[in-house]
């Protein structure tokens, strides 16, 4: 049952964040990790990149726990496999930027929406959550919803996880872009 003091996410605007992620992450791995490897020319970077990033994410999450939210409310990434991919890329390639854009960017467009899911799916349901940590007063605007059965129908964390495949490569050649301003 429902209380109407129960705070209750709109299960929409709950789950749009989650296609938020996973493309906002593959944005921020592909564009940096290329940005920098194609920076220093050395393959690794990527990885290494990767690595602070990742611990950057970590901070923000205890800083997220430390301030009484829900610990598992919050998604840290896993960039390094992926990042390893695009290094590996550059260097089998022989530091050729458009291999690197097309075989990194395919690899990583492959592999990271494929973490971000798994991480995702693994993470609390919002609506769930919401029950979890009740407020004493519901919204004006929000109306109490009962919980809709089939969590993952029409599931925005597949929809982000293709968006961010589909969008990799773009985002490779952007990283590549940000530093040369040519591809050669």
């Amino acid at each position: 049952t429902i209380n109407a003091g129960d705070y209750i996410f709109y299960t929409d605007r709950a789950w749009t964040s989650y296609v938020v992620f996973s493309i906002s992450q593959t944005l921020m791995l592909v564009v940096g990790a290329t940005y920098y490897l194609t920076f220093t020319g050395v393959p690794g970077t990527a990885t290494y990149y990767a690595l602070i990033m990742t611990v950057y994410t970590w901070i923000a999450k205890g800083a997220w726990f430390a301030l009484g939210y829900p610990y598992d409310f919050i998604v840290t990434p896993v960039w390094l496999p992926s990042a390893m991919l695009i290094d590996l890329a550059y260097w089998a390639t022989k530091k050729n930027k458009h291999s690197l854009i097309l075989f990194g960017g395919v690899l990583c467009g492959m592999s990271l929406p494929l973490f971000n899911m798994v991480n995702l799916v693994t993470v609390a349901d919002p609506l769930e959550t919401a029950f979890k940590y009740p407020r004493p007063t519901l919204p004006p605007y929000m109306t109490p919803i009962e919980p809709q059965v089939g969590k993952f129908y029409n599931s925005p964390v597949a929809l982000g996880a293709g968006a961010g495949a589909v969008l990799a490569c773009t985002f490779a050649a952007l990283g590549c872009k940000l530093n040369t301003w040519t591809y050669r």
